[in-house]
């Protein structure tokens, strides 16, 4: 098997893909002192629409939480976004499988909007989504992350009962022809896929070497670690929406594994940054990261996506994740409205504090006790896995004992 075919024609196993990763996100955060996030931009992007429709944001407490100084284009977190993108479609194409896709019942557009909605809402209001407010929020030793975290898998649960009723699903697309149409010159018409990925391939690094050479070391930085997670998620298929959804319905927790094994190299790196003098990014433990979260993971499993599963699949042309990342930016800025305007700062927010494990247990016990509890993480999904083997009562080869079935979720 040719090395072309192993990385851009299969899919990588999730435990390296998000390994990986996690150590990129590491060393991002001590080169440029922030964490890898999108809804945070996604929040600006909101409040740069409303400009331009000539909405005054400016006294917007919660545009000036997250400022909104410059352009995506001018911000390293908009780098990321954009590298996320660029560096997704870019393996996308090289592994020649692009092509639009628009869901057969339309009703999945408007569902995957409100989804967005929700979910872009409350990640906004715990201050993060599964990426500041998880995946890179325990590597920062920050206490609101384990509160996102459970709430998150909380309101994937209930997210779960609702997909699941005849209410939601509707009624199967019927449609007509044959199973498997003739294909003719589409296929060859394809192959230019490949070619289009290395042009924008070369086109990106050319952005990159001019980012250094004008000066802006911190764009190009954010331009390659964006292109790297881009390329990682797609390769690796990381959703964290299926980590949690997975465990509700089939039991299967291999990416839930591989996100608490991306985690702990993320803090063992993270922590050594932080001794030597990187200052951690510490969020607010309050209500609003309890409803944030369960808000969050509800919002996902509605929209068949998180912000990573949803960014690479709208690069494979996948319709529906672009009405959702639509809909995040809708519930972000929702929320950026509400914060001062309908008082849910000084209800769920004003009267907290963040909670730094650092200070509270010690740098060694924080070390110590953040892998720990990832370990525990990791021995709970496995048994959940093993007690609820993908919910089909397998004969379980080795033990010759056949699996407890479990009902779907």
């Amino acid at each position: 098997m040719s090395l072309y075919q192993k990385v851009f024609k299969e899919y990588w196993n999730p435990y390296v893909a998000i390994s990986i990763a996690g150590l990129v996100s590491a060393l991002y955060f001590g080169i440029t002192g922030t964490v890898w996030a999108v809804t945070g931009e996604f929040t600006r992007i909101g409040g740069h629409i409303l400009r331009w429709f000539g909405v005054d944001v400016s006294d917007w407490a919660y545009f000036n939480l997250v400022g909104m100084k410059g352009s995506p284009i001018s911000r390293t977190d908009g780098w990321i976004v954009i590298g996320m993108l660029v560096g997704g479609l870019i393996t996308i194409l090289l592994s020649n499988s692009f092509k639009i896709r628009i869901p057969k019942q339309k009703r999945r557009l408007t569902q995957g909007f409100a989804g967005g909605i929700i979910a872009g809402f409350g990640a906004r209001l715990a201050l993060g989504c599964n990426l500041a407010a998880f995946f890179t929020g325990v590597p920062q030793f920050s206490f609101h992350s384990w509160i996102f975290m459970v709430a998150t898998a909380i309101g994937t649960f209930f997210g779960v009962k609702v997909v699941n009723t005849k209410w939601w699903r509707g009624k199967p697309a019927l449609i007509k022809g044959t199973l498997n149409p003739v294909v003719t010159e589409h296929v060859q018409k394809k192959n230019i896929q490949p070619v289009l990925g290395l042009l924008f391939a070369c086109l990106y690094t050319g952005l990159v070497i001019y980012f250094f050479v004008i000066g802006k070391s911190m764009l190009a930085v954010a331009c390659i670690a964006g292109a790297l997670f881009g390329i990682l998620i797609e390769r690796g298929q990381i959703c964290f929406t299926s980590a949690f959804r997975d465990l509700w319905i089939s039991g299967r927790a291999v990416m839930s594994k591989a996100i608490a094994v991306g985690m702990m190299i993320s803090v063992v790196v993270t922590f050594f940054y932080i001794q030597s003098g990187s200052i951690a990014i510490i969020k607010v433990a309050a209500p609003s990261t309890l409803i944030g979260g369960l808000l969050f993971g509800f919002g996902i499993v509605l929209a068949g996506g998180c912000e990573t599963g949803m960014m690479y699949r709208a690069m494979e042309g996948q319709v529906l994740y672009w009405v959702v990342g639509a809909g995040n930016i809708v519930g972000a800025t929702l929320l950026a409205y509400g914060w001062d305007h309908l008082g849910i700062y000084g209800a769920l927010v004003e009267n907290w504090q963040p909670v730094n494990l650092m200070e509270l247990w010690g740098p060694l016990g924080a070390l110590v006790g953040t892998i720990a509890m990832l370990i525990v993480w990791f021995l709970l999904s496995n048994w959940w896995e093993k007690r609820f083997r993908y919910g089909t009562g397998i004969k379980d080869k080795k033990r010759g004992q056949i699996s407890t079935v479990t009902k779907e979720a």
